[in-house]
């Protein structure tokens, strides 16, 4: 990341707050105002709730929000991350005031009378705040966005600890100022989580890459994640309580569905270091985890790397212990980060999992192959390393003249790992790419 600011960030701030504040007061308070008048407003309330403390003290971190509201604007380096961390400010703000009109929910405690300084802010905050901003919380939402600003400007051991220490306050301060419900709180993150997805830093906005599939392969496997999707979704709203927690893992497999219908596998968001984003790996996270463990599981009794020919080897993602013993690592996974240790080589190349790669990426693939086994031992991985990146290695075999097609290439990969899986579209896609057509 550059740390060279661009000429007239602080003005461009301005200019956002100017926009954001007055939408902020004026959206806020109109739809507190009008669900005040509603006879629909019910409460979503944990029994065991009612033993959380009352901490007046933690009204000043409660409040600080406001502070670094206006200061994450003075953070940005570029026009680009002053403008996405404004949307992702504007989107939390759409989202939670629609959850508000369209979920409308009260508070139900009733907060003893407060003296001292605390009670005056107690107060304050009372003139213009209502109990009806409940789910999604948008006091968590933009804490969510603001920490990640944050977070990407700190440097320094002590310096991210205190900044994580006061973050993680004020997000407890929602529920020990009584102000929120627990329910307001894991809905507010993952509407913030969700905001800052919608606008990474780097990349394309996630607006930006809508583009349906003509994969027929790829809308059964998003019908598949969807129907996931809807009976957890369906199981949690049903039963309630402790099941809403449902709710997660249902959205983790909406957002895949949506990655395998229109945005591909940009929607994982890995990038080239081979991490995916923050908010990726948290919204996905119950997918994320039933991947790596289903990576794990079907590499139980093989989960060495094979060496193809030449110093080429073919695996599954590796932990940070193997990856290790190679120089470089070509990645062709998108949904599972990759470890590799500090000036090892790295490429990825991030392909949806269960789906053929398409032409281009397989030459890319192959090109990367190649150049980067003169460094020594390389490694081509997917999650588990039978298909994806077989089907890479199959390429470079075939364009580098090794093989005269996929067969022959699929015939010497599955000598070097039996179980290799190249069906007849991965074989049609390898052999439209011109054999011994360089590299």
């Amino acid at each position: 990341m550059s740390t060279v600011r661009e000429p007239g960030l602080i003005r461009r701030g301005v200019l956002w707050l100017l926009l954001l504040g007055p939408l902020f007061f004026l959206s806020y308070g109109l739809s507190n105002t009008f669900t005040a008048g509603r006879s629909d407003v019910g409460s979503l309330v944990f029994a065991w709730e009612s033993s959380i403390p009352l901490w007046p003290w933690t009204i000043l971190p409660y409040w600080s929000i406001d502070l670094l509201y206006g200061l994450s604007f003075l953070l940005p380096l570029s026009r680009l991350e002053m403008d996405r961390h404004a949307l992702r400010l504007l989107s939390a703000q759409l989202i939670c005031i629609a959850g508000f009109l369209l979920w409308p929910l009260r508070f139900t405690f009733e907060r003893p009378e407060l003296q001292g300084v605390f009670g005056w802010l107690f107060d304050v905050l009372m003139g213009f705040d209502k109990p009806f901003n409940q789910a999604p919380s948008l006091h968590i939402a933009l804490l969510v966005i603001i920490w990640a600003m944050f977070a990407r400007h700190t440097r320094g051991r002590l310096m991210r600890w205190l900044l994580h220490g006061w973050m993680g306050l004020i997000g407890l301060s929602v529920l020990t100022t009584w102000q929120h419900h627990f329910i307001d709180v894991p809905s507010g993150a993952v509407a913030g989580a969700l905001c800052v997805w919608l606008w990474p830093v780097e990349g394309r906005p996630v607006l930006g890459s809508l583009q349906p599939t003509r994969d027929r392969r790829r809308w059964r496997l998003a019908a598949y994640y969807a129907l996931g999707s809807a009976v957890l979704g369906g199981l949690a709203l049903y039963a309630g309580g402790i099941a809403l927690l449902l709710l997660w893992p249902a959205l983790a497999l909406l957002m895949v569905a949506l990655n395998y219908a229109v945005l591909g596998a940009e929607g994982f968001q890995k990038d080239p270091s081979g991490q995916l984003s923050y908010a990726a790996r948290w919204l996905l996270a119950p997918y994320l985890i039933g991947a790596w463990l289903n990576s794990r599981w079907w590499t139980r009794r093989h989960p060495q790397a094979d060496e193809v020919c030449e110093g080429v080897y073919l695996g599954r993602v590796p932990a940070r212990g193997q990856a290790a013993s190679f120089a470089a690592v070509v990645d062709l996974c998108a949904e599972l980060p990759a470890a590799h240790t500090p000036g090892q080589a790295y490429c990825s190349l991030p392909c949806l999992d269960l789906v053929v790669p398409s032409a281009e990426r397989c030459r890319e693939a192959a090109q990367a192959i190649e150049r980067l086994r003169q460094q020594g031992p390389l490694l081509v991985c997917c999650a588990l390393g039978y298909s994806r990146s077989a089907c890479a290695v199959a390429a470079w075999l075939v364009l580098g003249g090794r093989c005269q097609n996929a067969q022959q290439a699929q015939q010497l990969i599955a000598q070097a790992r039996p179980g290799v899986v190249l069906h007849p579209a991965h074989r049609q896609v390898i052999d439209s790419l011109p054999a011994g057509g360089g590299l």
